[in-house]
């Protein structure tokens, strides 16, 4: 992941054929994840930008739109508008959301194969192979073979067919693409997926077909025509993987490119990794700084499907989000979810679990241990600056102006290296080196004997002090994840960051932003109200659902 001024993080742009649910919703939370931290890091420079949006020049948008007595376009608008909603309600944030049926993107897009056909990467052929009408893309032969020609995903028959064609010559940038690779392993995250692309780049690459004929079937009628070639249509992947690049395409958004990561499922891996960087070699882009192909999610330990009626729908997610807190569904997809190369499995008693530890026992007990101990001890108002306490109580094995920094490096460089859930533990290790510190030094017990003993007194100052700071920065660590409860605790502790300051800034002791004697430290809300594991899983009617703390 780059750390350059620009920082431009992408998601794949979903089909509009049906409704959002958990997959694409994950891909988008992992962004918005991202996006937030990198500004956290930043500061207020302004130079980061997010992007998602809608694929919809596919056949089965115009299926699907016949199927509900509906016109592409109306479809399109319609299911446009429910990943809007379903974004807005995970509470993410990109910068744009771009659709494909949009002028800005699909004028656009026959410009960028002109400049292929001139550069002579693009030509007309008859193509005759396996298709997959779900996934709307051909399989080799070998693939095909492979999947006993049905369908990898549908598991549908695939239908062999031959149809006139444009294709772009993939194979001639088979070495400059194993090239890249080579000597840029970040370029394909994790290293298991950057493996496989490059094994199926070093047996060969064939020219593929970038265009599907116009015929009087009206799904054929739908999409961008191919330059000079109104009876050419451009194939819906080609069409799709140009949003990246016309989104950005105006003198204001021009700095942002490349993007410095692109997130999506494995399942595309080889559009973006291979075909995708092709076509920026063809028309003398830049290429991304790194792919980040993550894994799938299952459900009680099936994968997802139709035909299982099991897919985590957004009504699913958003019951979750009722009872336990859109924040706490927030930290649990990110830090249990498939960012690696294995899948993750959706499972009520683990939520619960990684809840309880993470969040009700974690971060907001402590939280709330500290804030009741300043409350009652001292009135509810910081007793000592945030540096005086660290040099006042010295403890064997907290050395806090070192945890604190330590824990600021590895998430910082866990970022930089795709490890999301790498750079949102340091996080937690803070907030169980403060409840091990109160072990430790146990305030409650010098609280008794402070009243009578001024040096008592300075020490339980010192305690409460340190714990409160060392939870500051646990909070803006964890806030990437969890914007609005960790937003609450440095409002109820009267530490809001100022916009614009970097992290680096924020969490300097000798700073301007640690905390500081007589700074009003409430006691607060609960964040998180300890969940009940037998309690079954929330309903999407919300039948089952009890307050959110």
């Amino acid at each position: 992941m780059s750390s350059s001024r620009a920082f431009y993080v992408t998601t794949p742009i979903y089909y509009v054929n049906d409704r959002p649910h958990i997959g694409h919703c994950f891909t988008t939370l992992v962004a918005d994840a991202v996006v937030r931290f990198e500004r956290l890091l930043r500061g207020g420079d302004g130079a980061t930008f997010f992007l998602t949006g809608t694929d919809e020049h596919a056949d089965k948008v115009v299926t699907s739109a016949l199927a509900h007595q509906s016109t592409p376009q109306a479809w399109a608008d319609q299911n446009a508008a429910e990943f809007r909603k379903a974004f807005a309600a995970m509470g993410f944030s990109p910068d744009d959301f771009i659709r494909t049926s949009e002028p800005r993107h699909k004028e656009k897009v026959p410009r960028l194969i002109e400049l292929m056909i001139a550069r002579g990467d693009v030509y007309r052929g008859e193509y005759t192979g396996w298709y997959d009408a779900g996934q709307e893309e051909y399989l080799t032969e070998t693939a095909a073979k492979e999947a006993s020609f049905v369908s990898p995903v549908t598991g549908k028959p695939l239908q062999k067919r031959t149809e006139p064609c444009w294709f772009f010559r993939l194979s001639k940038f088979a070495a400059p693409l194993q090239a890249h690779l080579e000597a840029h392993p970040e370029f394909v995250r994790p290293d298991a997926r950057r493996a496989e692309v490059l094994g199926r780049i070093r047996a060969g690459l064939n020219d593929v077909p970038i265009s599907r004929p116009v015929t009087d079937d009206p799904a054929t009628q739908w999409g961008v025509r191919m330059p000079g070639d109104p009876q050419s249509r451009v194939y819906v992947w080609i069409d799709a993987l140009f949003n990246y690049l016309t989104a950005v395409d105006t003198p204001e958004r021009r700095p942002l490119w490349p993007p410095s990561v692109q997130l999506l499922g494995k399942d595309i891996l080889w559009f973006h990794a291979v075909i995708w960087p092709a076509l920026l070699m063809s028309i003398g882009e830049p290429l991304p700084g790194t792919i980040w192909s993550h894994g799938w999610w299952l459900a009680e330990g099936r994968k997802m499907s139709k035909s299982l009626g099991n897919f985590i729908a957004i009504e699913q997610l958003e019951a979750y989000a009722r009872r336990y807190s859109l924040d706490a569904l927030r930290w649990y997809l990110l830090t249990q979810g498939p960012l690696g190369a294995n899948d993750a499995d959706f499972v009520h008693a683990k939520f619960v679990e990684a809840f309880n530890a993470d969040l009700a026992n974690g971060i907001g007990n402590c939280t709330s241990r500290v804030g009741n101990m300043i409350g009652k001890y001292f009135d509810g108002k910081l007793p000592v600056d945030a540096a005086a306490a660290a040099k006042a109580s010295v403890v064997p094995g907290f050395d806090w102006p070192a945890l604190v920094a330590g824990a600021v490096a590895k998430a910082t460089a866990a970022l930089r290296a795709c490890d999301l859930q790498g750079a949102l533990a340091p996080a937690g290790e803070l907030v169980r080196a403060v409840d091990g510190y109160i072990n430790v030094t146990q305030p409650f017990k010098v609280a008794k004997l402070a009243p009578d003993d001024p040096a008592k007194r300075a020490e339980l100052a010192a305690i409460l002090a340190n714990c409160a700071e060392a939870l500051r920065v646990a909070a803006l660590l964890m806030s990437p994840a969890m914007p609005d409860k960790m937003a609450q605790v440095l409002r109820e502790w009267s530490c809001v960051p100022p916009a614009g300051a970097p992290l680096a800034e924020l969490v300097r002791l000798d700073g301007s932003h640690a905390l500081r004697a007589g700074t009003a430290i409430a006691k607060g809300a609960i964040l998180f109200q300890r969940a009940d594991p037998a309690e079954p899983p929330p309903t999407a009617a919300g039948a089952t659902d009890r307050p959110s703390s």
